[in-house]
């Protein structure tokens, strides 16, 4: 049971990360209905950001409390904005131009986009993980278990809550932009009829603009938080996690913001718990077979509502 409990923990964790990056994917589909495969190298060059303001302000474990709080602000401010700013120029130069064009043009794109921002950071950075020594570290015991075979303890790091709770936060958030603000209720236009929302007023380049601008601040924080816990990155990280916050995306219903949080949250604790009970390698085949098993059922994915034709 306590083995269980933590990696229950482990998987909570790792789908966190996960929904952080699928939200990015959702609301690019839910406006333009376009799958944004570039997404995942955002999330690459946020946590490499994240990496280089980290060393430029010495930050490190042995700082005080307070000196560690803002440095880690100004890093996450860093990596937002330098990231938004990735996200809003590969809007406005690749994707707009073919807004209007056949469907296959802009995931092609995408996929381009994606092996050039690999390739960037590849020659800018070098080919070589680069590691990080851990800044937050501390935890908390939850269980404990005694037996013949020695003491087992059921830990929940610091780290571990911090992601957790930014993702709650972050997921809360946004939820009550898209629900309560007049850009929330833009994206809807647009979602529902671009070419209506235009003639009611609404400036549709802008709102997808911002929508990609969002979607790729989002990815900085999940690139932040998952250097902080892993402690390592390079530049292929993007294209792994993004294919998984894709599954996750579909697994919870492309287009809603719950159901990619709650994939994200399902393919992490399949990939774990499958690590911890069964061979580590097949933890992918795992993933991907709820996927296709969800499908076969349900189509639209777990929260996510069955499109309607209009003829």
């Amino acid at each position: 049971m306590e083995y269980f409990v933590q990696q229950l923990i482990n998987g909570v964790t790792l789908g966190s990360i996960y929904g952080l990056i699928a939200i990015g994917y959702t609301m690019v589909y839910g406006i333009i209905g376009m799958i944004n495969f570039a997404h995942g190298d955002i999330f690459m060059v946020g946590a490499f950001i994240s990496l280089i303001v980290i060393t430029a302000v010495g930050l490190a474990a042995s700082s005080s409390l307070f000196v560690i709080i803002l440095a880690l602000i100004l890093v996450l401010a860093c990596a937002m904005v330098i990231s938004s700013v990735f996200g809003w120029t590969l809007e406005r130069l690749a994707y707009r131009p073919l807004r209007g064009s056949f469907r296959l043009a802009p995931l092609i794109t995408a996929i381009g986009v994606s092996i050039v921002l690999q390739n960037y950071i590849q020659i800018s950075q070098g080919a070589r993980v680069k590691p990080l020594q851990p800044i937050i570290s501390g935890g908390h015991t939850i269980m404990r278990r005694v037996d013949e075979n020695g003491e087992f303890v059921v830990q929940i790091s610091n780290m571990q809550i911090l992601i957790i709770t930014v993702t709650v936060v972050l997921m809360t958030v946004f939820s009550l932009i898209i629900a309560k603000t007049s850009l929330g209720r833009a994206q809807r236009a647009c979602e529902q009829d671009r070419k209506m929302a235009s003639l009611l007023g609404i400036n549709v380049d802008r709102t997808i603009s911002t929508t990609f601008v969002m979607g790729a601040a989002l990815a900085a924080v999940a690139g932040l938080m998952y250097l902080l816990y892993y402690g390592v990155i390079d530049f292929y990280i993007g294209f792994v996690a993004g294919v998984k916050a894709f599954t996750a995306a579909v697994l919870g219903g492309i287009g809603s913001l719950p159901g990619a949080m709650l994939g994200g949250l399902v393919i992490g604790l399949i990939e774990t718990l499958w690590s911890a009970y069964f061979s580590v390698e097949y933890k992918d085949v795992a993933a991907f077979s709820m996927l296709a098993i969800v499908l076969i059922f349900l189509p639209q994915g777990l929260l996510g509502k069955p499109e309607v034709e209009k003829v």
